[in-house]
Protein backbone atom coordinates (compact mmCIF):
# COMPACT_ATOMS: atom_id res chain seq x y z
CA UNK A 1 0.00 0.00 0.00
CA UNK A 2 1.31 3.73 -1.01
CA UNK A 3 0.72 6.23 1.85
CA UNK A 4 -0.55 9.97 0.56
CA UNK A 5 2.81 11.66 1.98
CA UNK A 6 5.75 8.91 2.08
CA UNK A 7 8.07 12.25 1.99
CA UNK A 8 6.42 12.67 5.85
CA UNK A 9 7.74 9.41 7.04
CA UNK A 10 11.31 10.28 6.09
CA UNK A 11 11.19 13.08 9.10
CA UNK A 12 11.16 10.16 11.75
CA UNK A 13 13.83 7.85 12.80
CA UNK A 14 12.33 4.86 15.41
CA UNK A 15 15.41 3.88 18.56
CA UNK A 16 16.94 0.84 17.62
CA UNK A 17 17.15 -0.07 21.11
CA UNK A 18 13.17 1.02 22.61
CA UNK A 19 11.48 1.75 19.59
CA UNK A 20 10.54 5.25 20.68
CA UNK A 21 9.53 7.26 17.65
CA UNK A 22 11.52 10.77 17.39
CA UNK A 23 11.77 13.49 14.61
CA UNK A 24 14.78 14.06 12.61
CA UNK A 25 16.73 17.34 13.28
CA UNK A 26 19.92 18.59 12.13
CA UNK A 27 23.34 18.16 13.27
CA UNK A 28 26.44 19.27 13.21
CA UNK A 29 29.43 16.62 11.00
CA UNK A 30 31.02 14.73 13.27
CA UNK A 31 28.00 14.50 15.84
CA UNK A 32 25.01 12.12 16.60
CA UNK A 33 21.76 12.18 18.31
CA UNK A 34 20.81 10.29 21.08
CA UNK A 35 17.16 8.72 21.87
CA UNK A 36 15.27 10.84 24.72
CA UNK A 37 13.99 7.76 26.07
CA UNK A 38 16.76 5.46 26.78
CA UNK A 39 19.95 7.28 25.30
CA UNK A 40 20.76 5.36 22.61
CA UNK A 41 22.02 6.44 19.52
CA UNK A 42 19.71 7.36 16.89
CA UNK A 43 21.94 8.21 14.27
CA UNK A 44 25.08 9.95 13.14
CA UNK A 45 26.15 12.37 10.64
CA UNK A 46 29.80 11.90 9.39
CA UNK A 47 30.98 12.58 6.16
CA UNK A 48 33.70 10.25 6.17
CA UNK A 49 31.24 7.38 6.35
CA UNK A 50 31.86 7.12 2.77
CA UNK A 51 35.12 6.63 2.49
CA UNK A 52 35.74 4.41 5.80
CA UNK A 53 32.16 2.03 4.08
CA UNK A 54 34.07 1.59 0.92
CA UNK A 55 37.23 1.02 2.29
CA UNK A 56 35.31 -1.67 4.80
CA UNK A 57 33.53 -2.71 1.67
CA UNK A 58 36.30 -3.93 -0.56
CA UNK A 59 38.66 -5.11 2.59
CA UNK A 60 35.86 -7.48 3.44
CA UNK A 61 35.67 -8.73 -0.36
CA UNK A 62 39.36 -9.63 -0.66
CA UNK A 63 38.98 -11.52 2.53
CA UNK A 64 35.80 -13.07 1.59
CA UNK A 65 37.90 -14.35 -1.92
CA UNK A 66 40.97 -15.54 0.90
CA UNK A 67 38.08 -17.33 3.07
CA UNK A 68 36.64 -19.22 0.08
CA UNK A 69 39.85 -19.86 -2.69
CA UNK A 70 42.20 -22.11 0.63
CA UNK A 71 41.82 -24.36 3.58
CA UNK A 72 39.95 -23.47 6.38
CA UNK A 73 41.11 -26.13 8.30
CA UNK A 74 43.60 -29.47 8.02
CA UNK A 75 42.40 -32.39 10.10
CA UNK A 76 44.66 -35.17 10.55
CA UNK A 77 43.27 -38.35 11.83
CA UNK A 78 45.06 -41.57 12.20
CA UNK A 79 47.79 -40.60 10.12
CA UNK A 80 45.09 -39.39 7.24
CA UNK A 81 44.52 -35.73 6.57
CA UNK A 82 41.62 -33.82 5.34
CA UNK A 83 41.08 -30.36 3.75
CA UNK A 84 38.39 -28.71 5.04
CA UNK A 85 36.74 -25.46 2.76
CA UNK A 86 33.99 -23.52 2.58
CA UNK A 87 32.58 -24.44 -1.57
CA UNK A 88 33.76 -28.26 -0.37
CA UNK A 89 31.64 -28.05 2.85
CA UNK A 90 28.55 -26.93 0.39
CA UNK A 91 29.30 -29.42 -1.95
CA UNK A 92 29.42 -32.57 0.18
CA UNK A 93 26.17 -31.55 1.51
CA UNK A 94 24.64 -32.09 -2.04
CA UNK A 95 26.59 -35.16 -2.72
CA UNK A 96 25.50 -36.36 0.32
CA UNK A 97 21.95 -36.09 -1.04
CA UNK A 98 20.74 -33.11 1.74
CA UNK A 99 19.91 -30.60 -1.00
CA UNK A 100 17.70 -28.58 0.79
CA UNK A 101 20.25 -28.04 3.20
CA UNK A 102 22.72 -27.78 0.84
CA UNK A 103 20.74 -24.52 -0.77
CA UNK A 104 20.20 -22.81 2.63
CA UNK A 105 23.84 -23.28 3.69
CA UNK A 106 25.34 -21.93 -0.01
CA UNK A 107 22.55 -18.84 0.44
CA UNK A 108 23.68 -17.92 4.38
CA UNK A 109 27.35 -18.79 3.96
CA UNK A 110 28.11 -17.90 0.58
CA UNK A 111 25.51 -15.83 -1.66
CA UNK A 112 24.39 -13.33 0.80
CA UNK A 113 27.18 -12.38 2.51
CA UNK A 114 28.95 -11.79 -1.01
CA UNK A 115 25.64 -9.85 -1.81
CA UNK A 116 25.79 -7.41 1.13
CA UNK A 117 29.72 -6.61 0.48
CA UNK A 118 29.21 -6.11 -3.24
CA UNK A 119 26.00 -4.18 -2.88
CA UNK A 120 28.15 -2.23 -0.11
CA UNK A 121 30.80 -1.97 -2.20
CA UNK A 122 28.24 -0.45 -5.18
CA UNK A 123 26.48 1.36 -2.93
CA UNK A 124 29.12 3.71 -1.56
CA UNK A 125 31.19 4.41 -5.11
CA UNK A 126 27.57 5.83 -5.95
CA UNK A 127 27.57 7.44 -3.01
CA UNK A 128 31.31 8.76 -3.06
CA UNK A 129 30.56 9.95 -6.38
CA UNK A 130 27.33 11.15 -6.35
CA UNK A 131 25.56 9.68 -8.88
CA UNK A 132 22.83 6.63 -9.10
CA UNK A 133 19.99 8.30 -6.71
CA UNK A 134 17.59 5.58 -7.62
CA UNK A 135 20.07 2.75 -7.77
CA UNK A 136 21.29 3.94 -4.61
CA UNK A 137 17.93 3.47 -2.95
CA UNK A 138 16.90 0.08 -4.30
CA UNK A 139 20.40 -1.18 -3.23
CA UNK A 140 19.36 -0.18 0.22
CA UNK A 141 16.26 -1.58 0.09
CA UNK A 142 17.58 -4.83 -1.10
CA UNK A 143 20.29 -4.41 1.44
CA UNK A 144 17.53 -4.49 4.37
CA UNK A 145 15.92 -7.65 2.90
CA UNK A 146 19.36 -9.51 2.90
CA UNK A 147 21.68 -8.44 6.05
CA UNK A 148 19.44 -10.41 8.52
CA UNK A 149 19.98 -14.00 6.28
CA UNK A 150 23.61 -13.57 6.50
CA UNK A 151 25.15 -15.83 8.91
CA UNK A 152 29.02 -15.48 8.51
CA UNK A 153 29.38 -15.32 12.25
CA UNK A 154 27.15 -18.68 12.62
CA UNK A 155 29.39 -20.34 10.67
CA UNK A 156 32.60 -19.70 12.15
CA UNK A 157 31.21 -20.22 15.92
CA UNK A 158 30.45 -23.57 14.75
CA UNK A 159 33.31 -24.63 12.82
CA UNK A 160 34.98 -23.25 16.83
CA UNK A 161 32.53 -25.55 18.52
CA UNK A 162 33.48 -28.52 15.82
CA UNK A 163 37.26 -27.92 16.36
CA UNK A 164 37.04 -28.05 20.35
CA UNK A 165 35.09 -31.36 20.23
CA UNK A 166 38.26 -32.32 17.86
CA UNK A 167 40.72 -31.26 19.08
CA UNK A 168 41.20 -34.81 21.58
CA UNK A 169 40.68 -36.52 19.05
CA UNK A 170 42.69 -35.49 15.72
CA UNK A 171 45.79 -32.84 14.77
CA UNK A 172 44.18 -29.61 13.55
CA UNK A 173 46.12 -27.03 11.67
CA UNK A 174 44.25 -24.09 10.79
CA UNK A 175 44.98 -22.64 7.23
CA UNK A 176 45.11 -18.95 5.35
CA UNK A 177 41.11 -19.25 4.78
CA UNK A 178 40.48 -19.40 9.16
CA UNK A 179 41.85 -16.55 9.67
CA UNK A 180 40.42 -14.72 6.11
CA UNK A 181 37.55 -15.93 7.14
CA UNK A 182 38.08 -14.21 10.77
CA UNK A 183 38.81 -10.96 9.30
CA UNK A 184 35.56 -11.46 7.06
CA UNK A 185 33.45 -11.89 9.91
CA UNK A 186 34.75 -8.75 11.99
CA UNK A 187 34.20 -6.68 9.35
CA UNK A 188 30.78 -7.68 8.52
CA UNK A 189 29.53 -7.55 12.04
CA UNK A 190 31.40 -3.72 11.96
CA UNK A 191 29.03 -2.98 8.89
CA UNK A 192 26.17 -4.34 10.09
CA UNK A 193 26.10 -3.27 13.57
CA UNK A 194 27.64 0.02 13.42
CA UNK A 195 27.30 1.41 10.25
CA UNK A 196 23.01 1.44 10.38
CA UNK A 197 21.16 1.72 6.94
CA UNK A 198 19.53 4.31 8.32
CA UNK A 199 22.40 6.39 8.62
CA UNK A 200 23.57 5.93 4.92
CA UNK A 201 19.84 6.46 4.09
CA UNK A 202 20.31 9.76 6.06
CA UNK A 203 23.77 10.27 4.38
CA UNK A 204 22.25 9.62 1.11
CA UNK A 205 19.69 12.30 1.62
CA UNK A 206 21.95 14.57 2.25
CA UNK A 207 24.02 14.15 -0.79
CA UNK A 208 21.11 14.10 -2.98
CA UNK A 209 19.58 17.60 -1.04
CA UNK A 210 23.61 19.28 -1.82
CA UNK A 211 23.36 18.16 -5.56
CA UNK A 212 20.03 19.67 -6.01
CA UNK A 213 20.68 22.61 -4.09
CA UNK A 214 24.02 23.20 -6.49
Amino acid sequence: MKLENEDVLDRFVICHQCYTLHEEIPIKDGSHACCTGCGGILYRYDTRLVDHGLALSMTGLVFFVLANAFPLVEIELLGVGQFLTIPKTIFSLFASGFYIVGIICAFLIFIFPLMIFLINTLLFTLLKFRVGTKLSKELLVLLAYITPWSMSDIFLVSILVSLVKLIGYAQIHMGVAFWALMVFVLIDLYLVKYIHLSEIWMLRKRIILKEAIK
